[in-house]
């Protein structure tokens, strides 16, 4: 392949560890289960140390902030955006990381429900947002279109990864310091990392061409090359925008299902092995690590088989692991439910990957900030799903229903996948 700029890959690396920090969301089943208890009578009740101060909470309590923190996200993406296509990145992430700092340092210290609401939903999902829009577009304006899965999967794996060494680190941090600790501690190395990875953020300048790759017959890349740049409003005017918005909502909130109860899916399988029971956190980490191989590896095949049908491969597979996942949980069989939650945070990497190149390829790169921001937004109303699973295992002790109605929305959104277009014309 043609050479790039150095910068080229500064811009990626340095997107890569924004999201490392803003994917601190991935690892929310490890503060949920310390503030969710499996005895429903201790809800509303005081937590003893290192956590005084604190109330236990019911499930879909545990679940709220980590749903408004998702929504919020998905819609300042949209402003986020605008801020990254007009003044560029380092403004957006600046501004993100410092938000989520603060959104962290205040759920640590008001030690209560409202103050898991307002600091990690509401200024959390604000940072997230406002981060999340900086990164990727700055990366992929230096790069072909025939590597845009690719770039797009390296940046975005840092915010799937994030969960890799957050689970972990956060299980330590309130173990050792609980909650308040856990919260302040992450908040202040996010503001740190954040800010400084966020000034290496630079679109390349005017007139610049992405050097484009060798074509070697059979070899050469097959993905569609963006030849047009079509603004926010006229995007809004083409049906295939609400499809890939929806195609959004049904991936991600499959995801985003096993997101939210990964630690505690795995402490109720692995009650009659006590490692794992006792760590249930290795769950999370490991979503993580596939998360992230699941944004690189699907962007990179999408590149080669086309994006949707990257999507629908790794939806239909995903379908069938959540309709087993309640018999897997019977079972207790620990390896199996690595291997079905594996295969289901790649499909939801994969998604993370595949959307922005798809919406950089039918609407092209110059307006990717807003463009994606808005179709962004299904990802934000896919938290729905675990929302009301969280209300299902209050009023029923377990997550069956939930998964199967996850599966039908999957395969839905696989079957719409199958009649996209690229607009022709706007």
């Amino acid at each position: 392949m043609a050479a790039v700029p150095a910068r080229a890959w500064v811009v990626t690396g340095a997107g890569t560890a924004v999201n490392l920090c803003l994917g601190i969301l991935y690892g929310w089943s490890v503060w949920k289960k310390a503030l969710v208890p499996k005895d429903t009578s201790l809800y509303g009740t005081p937590m003893p140390a290192p956590n005084e101060g604190w109330t236990y909470l019911s499930d879909a309590e545990g679940t709220w902030a980590y749903a408004i923190c998702g929504f919020t996200f998905a819609l300042f993406m949209i402003p986020g955006g605008r801020i990254q296509d007009k003044f560029g990145p380092k403004i957006g992430a600046t501004l993100g990381g410092l938000c989520l700092a603060l959104g962290c340092i205040i759920a640590g210290l008001m030690k209560s429900y409202l103050g898991l609401v307002i600091g990690f939903g509401l200024l959390g999902g604000i940072g997230m947002g406002l981060g999340y829009a900086a990164a990727t577009p700055a990366a992929v304006k230096w790069f072909h279109s025939s590597r845009r899965g690719l770039i797009v999967g390296l940046v975005v794996a840092g915010y799937g990864a994030a969960a890799l060494y957050i689970a972990p680190l956060a299980e330590f941090l309130i173990g050792r310091y609980g909650l308040t600790g856990s919260f302040v501690g992450l908040g202040m190395l996010f503001a740190v990392v954040v800010v400084v990875a966020g000034q290496l953020l630079k679109p390349p300048p005017a007139g610049y061409v992405a050097p484009a790759p060798e074509t070697r017959g059979a070899d050469a890349p097959r993905s569609p090359v963006a030849t047009i740049d079509i603004p926010a409003r006229q995007m809004l005017q083409t049906w295939q925008f609400y499809a890939l918005v929806f195609l959004f909502i049904g991936s991600a909130q499959s995801g985003l299902l096993v997101i939210a109860n990964a630690a505690k899916l795995l402490e109720q399988t692995a009650e009659s092995t006590s490692f794992f029971a006792a760590n249930a956190w290795l769950l999370a980490a490991f979503g993580g690590f596939v998360n992230a191989a699941g944004r690189i590896g699907t962007g990179r095949y999408s590149d080669r088989i086309g994006r949707l049908n990257a999507y629908a491969i790794n939806g239909f597979v995903s379908a069938v692991c959540l309709v087993i996942v309640p018999w897997v949980i019977a079972t207790q069989n620990v390896l199996l439910l690595f291997v079905v939650i594996g295969v289901m945070f790649w499909q939801y990497g994969g998604t993370l990957a595949v959307m922005p190149a798809t919406t950089a390829d039918y609407y092209g790169p110059k307006n990717l900030g807003l463009n994606y921001g808005l179709v962004f937004v299904g990802w934000g109303v896919a938290f729905f799903v675990p929302q009301i699973a969280g209300y299902i295992k209050d009023a029923t002790g377990r997550l069956d229903e939930a998964f199967y109605m996850s599966a039908g929305l999957l395969v839905t959104a696989v079957l719409v996948s199958r009649i996209i277009r690229k607009p022709e014309s706007v």
